[in-house]
């Protein structure tokens, strides 16, 4: 099948179901170079991805998607619309909120619940906790990752899991460091992720009180902000366990020279005059 031109203009579109989506195009890189745009995108699910959104995906001329989420996230949000000649990767990642009591306590639970479970930073310290695991316990997925970005067939290639910003967030952290993506940059492109229209729906039972009343906001918030606490336990997960990002990338996931050379030709640009 003939696929369409990728887009490569970096505006925004305007989304119905899909939420957090973002082209990762033009990050600067430690050696002067950046991401090329239309090579490398993030959202959230595109279960609820309406026709006029999944003509837009489709225009993106993209070879892969990779679905971080598991089979609880599928069942309760759906699977993502099927996109002709698209690759759908579904490579489930863990879940910072795991576990099915613990959902049914966020999603149903009454305020004192939410209080036992989420407060005096408990919650926080979840999130934390979980990044930090994701680096240690994920080093499979994310070689395997890495390896299938670097084949041509593969790229253009959207990330995403439920919200897109922790599976998605770390996933594509990695991406980025072994693009040589400046680690600032790197920061602020997964703080997007606080902007209104990109976040996360907080869908609460029909019987629950509210995500809206202010304290109900306040305990469930960490779970579904993006902050750069949670980021920076991923990086120093790295420094602890392996030295650098280069140690990690070349012997926690088994990144070679050659693949890595071969990521950075497909996915990055000169920078040019500034």
């Amino acid at each position: 099948m003939t696929q369409q031109t990728p887009q490569t203009a970096s505006s925004e579109p305007e989304l119905t179901g899909v939420r957090n989506f973002r082209d990762l195009g033009g990050l600067p890189t430690t050696g002067g170079r950046r991401v090329r745009h239309g090579r490398l995108f993030r959202s959230g699910h595109l279960a609820h991805t309406t026709e006029r959104d999944a003509a837009f995906l489709a225009s993106l001329g993209l070879h892969t998607i990779f679905d971080f989420r598991n089979s609880s996230d599928i069942k309760l949000e759906g699977p993502d619309v099927d996109l002709p000649g698209v690759r759908n990767v579904n490579m489930p990642l863990s879940d910072p909120a795991h576990g099915a009591e613990f959902w049914t306590t966020v999603r149903e639970g009454d305020i004192e619940a939410l209080r036992g479970t989420l407060g005096d930073g408990r919650a926080a310290e979840r999130m934390v906790q979980a990044y930090h695991r994701i680096v240690l316990d994920r080093t499979a997925e994310h070689s395997r990752m890495l390896e299938l970005l670097a084949e041509e067939e593969s790229v253009p290639a959207l990330l995403h899991c439920a919200a897109g910003k922790d599976r998605a967030g770390t996933s594509v952290a990695v991406i980025l460091l072994a693009l040589g993506v400046e680690r600032e940059a790197i920061v602020a492109d997964y703080l997007k992720s606080n902007e209104a229209h990109r976040r996360y729906r907080v869908q609460r039972g029909e019987h629950a009180e509210p995500a809206g009343t202010p304290e109900v906001m306040e305990l469930l918030s960490p779970l579904f902000d993006a902050r750069q606490e949670y980021l920076e336990a991923a990086f120093d997960t790295i420094e602890e366990h392996w030295g650098s990002a280069d140690r990690y990338l070349e012997d926690g996931l088994g990144l070679t020279p050659e693949r890595r050379e071969r990521l950075r030709a497909l996915l990055l640009e000169d920078a040019g005059p500034a």
